[in-house]
C-alpha cells in the first residue's frame, strides 16, 4: 500500500513540475543511449489500432540545430537544448501491419485468425481513407506519444517544450523528409536555464460537462 502510494504521489509530482521551458543550459549534453531510452518508454504509449506511426529525428549536431533555427522561427531553445526531437508521422503506417500484428500474435494474446484479419482490415481501412483524415488519425497518435515523452523526460530532471511554430515544408526540404513522412510536432530536449513556470489553467468546474452540456 504505502508502495503504491509513493509512486501515484511521484507520478503527481512529475506531472505538475513539466513546465514548458524556452530557455537551456547549453553546456548540458544528453547522451544518445539516454535519448534512445526515453524514445524507448515513449513507444509504449497507444496508438489507432496500434499502428505506431510516429517516426523520429534526432537533431543533436550543432550546425544541424543552427539549420534548423530560422526554420522554427528563431526560437532560441533550438540551439540552446540539448536535442530537438521531431516527432514525425508515417502516412503508410498501416504497411506495417503484418510485422506489428505478427509479432503481437507471437507474444500468444492473438491467434492466427485473428492476426490476420487485423491486417487485413487495417490495410483496408487505412489506406483507404482520404489522406486529410489520415492525417488527422495520426496526428493525434503524434500528440499521444509527445505527451507521453516530454513526462518521461520531466521524470528524468530534463525538460521540454513543444514546438508547433516552425515551417513544415522548409523543414522537409532541409532535412530531407523522405515521403511518407509528414512533421508533425518539434520538442526541445535539455535542462532548463530559466525554470518553466506554472501558468493558469481553467478550472475543472469550468470545462466539465456531466452526462449534457445543461448547467
Amino acid at each position: 500500500m504505502n508502495n503504491q502510494l509513493k509512486t501515484t504521489q511521484d507520478f503527481e509530482t512529475v506531472l505538475r513540475e513539466r513546465h514548458s521551458v524556452r530557455h537551456y543550459d547549453s553546456s548540458v549534453s544528453i547522451s544518445r543511449e539516454e535519448i534512445k531510452e526515453m524514445l524507448e518508454l515513449s513507444i509504449t504509449a497507444p496508438s489507432s489500432s496500434n499502428l505506431q506511426p510516429w517516426r523520429f529525428l534526432i537533431i543533436d549536431k550543432p550546425e544541424l540545430k543552427e539549420k534548423l533555427l530560422p526554420i522554427a522561427f528563431n526560437q532560441n531553445q533550438v540551439v540552446e537544448a540539448s536535442a530537438i526531437i521531431a516527432v514525425l508521422v508515417d502516412m503508410r503506417s498501416y504497411d506495417k501491419a503484418p510485422e506489428i500484428y505478427n509479432r503481437t500474435a507471437e507474444f500468444g494474446v492473438m491467434n492466427e485468425a485473428t492476426r490476420d484479419k487485423m491486417i487485413e482490415n487495417s490495410i483496408k481501412m487505412y489506406g483507404g481513407l482520404p489522406q486529410e483524415v489520415l492525417r488527422r488519425i495520426n496526428t493525434f497518435d503524434a500528440g499521444l506519444i509527445s505527451m507521453q515523452l516530454m513526462l518521461i523526460a520531466r521524470s528524468k530532471g530534463y525538460d521540454t517544450v513543444p514546438m508547433g511554430g516552425y515551417n513544415a515544408d522548409k523543414f522537409k526540404e532541409a532535412f530531407e523528409v523522405p515521403n511518407p513522412l509528414e512533421p508533425a510536432i518539434l520538442i526541445a530536449l535539455g535542462k532548463a536555464a530559466e525554470e518553466g513556470h506554472p501558468s493558469s489553467r481553467l478550472t475543472v468546474d469550468e470545462v466539465t460537462y456531466w452526462n449534457s452540456f445543461d448547467k
